[in-house]
């Protein structure tokens, strides 16, 4: 088959298709992990503020301290900006909604890998490779709609996963180790 044949233009686009969304999904899959863990620490601030807080405010008031009322009001003050944050950006609500659409790629994507290896083993006409791609479109199609925007910090952090630490990609033997013997490919499975 030459290099520059409809049906190698017609992989070569499914393989580009799979590529981004694999990078859509790792990107979703940070994403929610960023903003996870950026409320796990205002809730810890939280937590440390209150406290913090409530001990300054009794000292205060059973003690004859003005100087540590001064400090707990001010602390009291960056609680309620953090609280005021929380309540406006709902971090635990976007990153579940992160999770989803990192949930609903990784289905596509494995759609896209399965339409790729039906090509590669001549199973499938172009006619129909084109109708699984156009429906798999839509389905994506449908998924962005209903995704919320990545931030600049998840799409490097799945840069690093992808290019760096491989994360999508495994070894004969790693596979071998969680199969069944029956199913393994190589004789040395490592256990």
């Amino acid at each position: 088959m030459e290099q520059n044949s409809p049906h190698n233009a017609l992989e070569d686009q499914i393989r580009e298709c799979y590529g981004r969304v694999a990078w859509s999904h790792k990107t979703h899959e940070k994403c929610s992990d960023i903003l996870n863990t950026r409320l796990n620490r205002i809730k810890l601030w939280q937590i440390i503020l209150s406290a913090i807080t409530t001990t300054g405010i009794m000292v205060a008031v059973f003690g004859e301290s003005k100087e540590i009322g001064i400090v707990s009001a001010v602390l009291s003050f960056f609680l309620t900006v953090l609280s005021t944050y929380v309540k406006q950006y709902d971090l635990g609500g976007l990153a579940q909604k992160h999770a989803d659409a990192a949930v609903d790629l990784w289905s596509i994507r494995e759609c896209y890998l399965s339409l790729l290896t039906d090509i590669r083993s001549g199973h499938l006409e172009d006619g129909k490779v084109r109708e699984l791609r156009d429906a798999l479109q839509e389905r994506l199609s449908e998924i962005y709609r209903g995704s919320p925007r990545t931030i600049a910090k998840a799409y490097k952090e799945a840069t690093k996963a992808l290019k760096q630490l491989e994360e999508l990609t495994f070894s004969d033997e790693e596979i071998d180790a969680i199969l069944p013997k029956p199913l393994r490919k190589t004789s040395n499975n490592g256990l």
